[in-house]
């Protein structure tokens, strides 16, 4: 592309005019602090201090151990409680996840994780998206 002044076009991109660069900054900061995805949870988690617990919070023990994100806990959504969070400290990240776009557990655990008052990201993506960076996934020995 050239350093041309480009033709004022209206298409559904144009339509309604960009924000302003300090609005940008703002929306994309406040998704920031709340999502990641899975090429830095990647490269936190082989760091070998990533600074987080990483929950993976839907389906059942049983497919969690056939195949989840390397250093992940298994903690289904509906048994996140403060009993459950009891052995992190209060300032404990946890990065939760779970199958992908089409699951919403991830974020029911997120909303779990808030209310309870500690920290939470959502790695966006979930194990689709871990699988589509094209890191595997591990499982336990039966």
């Amino acid at each position: 592309m050239s350093n041309a002044t480009l033709t004022p076009v209206t298409n559904p991109v144009t339509e309604i005019p960009a924000g302003a660069p300090a609005l940008a900054v703002e929306h994309f900061e406040r998704l920031l602090a709340l999502e990641t995805d899975c090429w830095d949870v990647n490269e936190a988690m082989q760091s070998g201090s990533p600074g987080f617990v990483l929950l993976q919070t839907n389906s059942d023990q049983a497919s969690f151990d056939a195949g989840h994100v390397p250093g992940a806990i298994f903690m289904h959504h509906t048994t996140i409680t403060e009993e459950a969070l009891a052995q992190y400290p209060p300032d404990t990240l946890f990065v939760v996840y779970c199958a992908g776009p089409h699951c919403n557990a991830a974020d029911k655990a997120a909303v779990r994780i808030a209310r309870l008052g500690r920290p939470v990201k959502k790695m966006i993506g979930g194990a689709i998206g871990w699988l589509d960076e094209g890191f595997a996934l591990v499982g336990t020995p039966a």
